[in-house]
């Protein structure tokens, strides 16, 4: 796929999923915005690294103000904005618990980060997208939302929300030529899912034990088919939520 003369925001570029993808966009040729709460300039220089043009914007996604600044600091440095990458997520370090030790705190949080920051990011590229009558939006969503996974309330909620919110936004946005589309991902080897030895220890052989193919999911596996959605290969498909767990989730 060729994304030269395209730029990109990628929301949680730092690490796992995020950093994979503005990897690959890179290396396709698109300008990276690496958004990033903890490590924007991760993202960056390993697009830099690909060759391509990009700039590190260390964002709290759930601030509106803040997602305000990296949309125009990137229309600042490159002009327009192409694709966003809705993939910033709380992942890292998630505890297994019953839903009755879910504090509301807990749970306004995760809403905010993996729920609020997709309907922030996309009013903030939305101006800009409509007025150019082009824009790709991939959502990164999760398949615990489909199985309904005990002990991860607060987390299904979240991305359950966003896969009817990437259907909604589809019909919002298409009179103008912008695809909303989302990719699901199983449980796969990210950077943060290695990290948390407790939660692996229980999903990975569960995931790959439940799936048609049996291995384990690479981050390129998913990154593969948010690319797909981010290209002009896939300008008549939105309003999709694609699985990409090796065959987890049926649908």
């Amino acid at each position: 796929m060729n994304f030269e003369g395209k730029t990109a925001i990628v929301t949680g570029a730092g690490t796992g999923l995020g950093l994979d993808m503005a990897t690959r966009l890179a290396q396709s040729g698109a300008n990276i915005v690496s958004a990033d709460i903890l490590d924007a300039d991760a993202g960056a220089e390993a697009a830099r690294a690909a060759g391509a043009q990009a700039i590190a914007t260390t964002t709290d996604v759930s601030d509106k103000a803040a997602v305000e600044a990296m949309v125009a600091r990137t229309i600042e440095t490159f002009g327009q904005v192409d694709i966003l990458i809705n993939n910033a997520a709380i992942s890292r370090g998630m505890v297994l618990k019953p839903f009755e030790e879910v504090s509301v705190e807990e749970f306004r949080r995760m809403i905010d980060v993996n729920t609020l920051s997709v309907l922030l990011c996309c009013q903030a590229v939305s101006p800009h997208m409509r007025a150019r009558r082009y824009g790709r939006i991939v959502n990164v969503v999760s398949g615990t939302a489909f199985k309904g996974a005990p002990n991860l309330c607060a987390y299904t909620a979240s991305k359950g929300a966003v896969i009817t919110m990437t259907r909604s936004l589809a019909n919002e946005f298409g009179a103008d030529d912008i695809t909303v589309n989302a990719v699901s991902p199983g449980y796969t080897l990210t950077q943060s899912n290695l990290e948390n030895t407790a939660f692996d220890g229980v999903y990975r052989g569960i995931a790959r034990d439940t799936r048609a193919l049996k291995r384990d999911a690479q981050p390129e596996d998913v990154s593969r088919v948010g690319l797909f959605l981010a290209s002009d290969d896939a300008s008549f498909v939105t309003g999709q939520v694609i699985a990409a767990d090796g065959g987890s989730v049926y649908h």
